[in-house]
């Protein structure tokens, strides 16, 4: 190994760290929105930088090295020093102008805030506000986003949290699909219907379970992860569907089933840094999404 005063380029340690936590070139590259052969030049400076070995390939995948094991928590908290350092810059900028990151599901992504979004535009001007859209909980902590939509709640210290609404969790169907399969008069009805199961068949059947709704496991033909290709599934007939009431939007040929059955209630949670949540413009946009989303929430 060269000797510690051997200087190498913190993008290529970013690098490392994504291979070593994704496990491949591929899927790190998507995760730092790069490219795989940029990506792997980062990776292999690195191993020259420092002169050693970090990973071993095997096929697509990677495996680390003994020498990549040992580097990888001091990289991982240099990582944590530098998010600090910039979390701590940003919090004490009391400017509007400047991006703004907000992470949600892509079903709050595409129905709930871009209107939200387009009269905060409209209001201050000059912010930049770039949404992303993923199912998956953004870190907070490594800036993946400045704000965060969540449906639980943060156990993390050094995150702050308000519950800024809570949404009602419904029974919705096709308008063709019921006229053809017939209407549900009560909860016992349901197991004799279609179902479209989210993420998983199994989760979605045990949910319904823990409510004495007993779906046979044949009544889920088809199943998407994602919000919007499971709302397109339900809107094509395809069967009965959860959805939260405020993302359900009419003219869609949608009606509620059972409408005065409420199957869950879904806490949504706004989320952020607390290094960030005193940065001037970070804190309007924190009010003005927890304003919006209240009233929206508030709404019959």
């Amino acid at each position: 190994m060269k000797p510690p005063a051997a200087s190498f380029d913190w993008n290529q340690a970013r690098a490392f760290l994504a291979a070593a936590e994704e496990g491949s070139l591929s899927a790190a590259a998507r995760k730092l929105g790069q490219t795989q052969p940029t990506l792997g030049r980062q990776v292999s400076g690195l191993e020259e930088a420092l002169g050693v070995t970090l990973f071993e390939r095997a096929g697509r995948s990677l495996q680390l090295t003994q020498a990549g094991r040992e580097l990888l928590p001091h990289l991982r908290s240099m990582e944590e020093s530098a998010g600090h350092v910039a979390m701590v810059a940003a919090g004490q900028a009391q400017g509007l102008q400047g991006r703004v990151v907000i992470s949600a599901s892509d079903m709050m992504a595409a129905r709930t805030l871009p209107p939200i979004i387009a009269r905060l535009a409209r209001t201050a001007p000059e912010l930049e506000i770039e949404l992303i859209s993923s199912n998956s909980l953004s870190d907070l902590t490594r800036r993946e986003a400045d704000i965060a939509l969540r449906h639980v709640r943060p156990t993390e210290p050094e995150l702050v949290a308000r519950l800024v609404a809570e949404q009602a969790a419904k029974f919705y169907a096709a308008t063709a699909y019921l006229e053809r399969a017939g209407r549900p008069e009560n909860v016992a009805a349901l197991g004799r219907h279609d179902w479209v199961g989210h993420a998983s068949a199994e989760t979605m059947l045990e949910y319904l379970a823990g409510k004495s709704i007993e779906v046979p496991r044949e009544r889920v033909r088809v199943v998407a992860d994602n919000g919007l290709a499971y709302w397109e599934l339900v809107r094509q007939g395809m069967g009965i569907g959860i959805m939260a009431r405020e993302e359900v939007q009419l003219g869609e040929g949608i009606e509620p089933v059972l409408p005065d059955y409420t199957f869950m209630t879904i806490p949504v949670w706004l989320v952020a840094h607390s290094e960030l949540h005193s940065s001037r413009r970070i804190r309007v946009v924190w009010d003005y999404l927890a304003e919006a989303l209240s009233k929206r929430a508030a709404k019959p």
